[in-house]
């Protein structure tokens, strides 16, 4: 079979940690709407208003913050005071300062790949926001390519898998969401590895393919190498 050369990697919660921090934004989103709102289902409304809003905002701290004053405002039917509305803002502006951790074992993956495969990270989100990130956590010199995107669907992998790499065939994408990673990046054409992380995001979820031989899934990138191995050693039909 052809040879792996190129791998694809996501960003939040394959590299860094993320959706923890969202978490936390939505526990004090909730304390701060506490006196004025006793709706059992505030977090759904608002995890219901976020995936609506991503055709309109797209992904990332930004459209949550929007995202927030929505559900705020019609929760409250509009009662809700200035001083709340500052306050969920500057939760939101907080999303976009938090410390940057990488996830364990990307540091010392990254520096072994990166000897024998092109890396290139393939992201969703704010591009001001990911470009930050990603030079906050100190991985930029690893990867020879870049893509911020507003969504990955299988269109998008084969435009970058033609842009960056040697076809699809060649390439694998490692990622922890099952729904962006990994189904849209097997329907391209490529290897998929499934990270999982356990805060993915709802929206994030699928059923993991059944009976794909393209496929796998890790506990940690530290055993990317071993999974190109084995994919290597098979014969595998496309």
């Amino acid at each position: 079979m052809p040879r792996i050369t190129t791998i694809a990697l996501d960003a939040d919660d394959t590299l860094w940690q993320n959706e923890q921090f969202f978490r936390l934004t939505e526990q004090r989103f909730a304390d701060l709407l506490r006196d004025y709102t006793d709706a059992p289902d505030l977090t759904e409304r608002l995890i219901s208003a976020t995936a609506r809003n991503l055709q309109f905002y797209g992904f990332g701290a930004k459209s949550f913050t929007l995202s927030m004053l929505e559900t705020a405002l019609e929760i409250t039917e509009h009662r809700v005071p200035g001083t709340v509305i500052a306050e969920i803002l500057a939760a939101g502006r907080e999303l976009l300062d938090y410390p940057l951790e990488t996830l364990p074992y990307v540091d010392a993956a990254l520096e072994h790949l990166q000897h024998n495969y092109r890396l290139i990270l393939v992201t969703k989100g704010d591009l001001l926001d990911q470009e930050r990130k990603l030079a906050a956590s100190g991985l930029a010199e690893y990867f020879a390519a870049v893509e911020v995107v507003s969504d990955k669907t299988e269109a998008v992998y084969r435009r970058i898998f033609e842009r960056h790499t040697e076809g699809a065939e060649h390439t694998i994408m490692a990622g922890n969401s099952l729904k962006s990673d990994i189904l849209p990046a097997l329907a391209a054409g490529a290897f998929a590895a499934y990270v999982p992380h356990d805060l993915t995001w709802s929206y994030e979820r699928a059923p993991e393919p059944e009976n794909e031989p393209r496929y796998a899934r890790i506990a940690h990138l530290g055993e990317l190498q071993q999974l190109i191995d084995r994919f290597e050693s098979r014969k595998i039909s496309r």
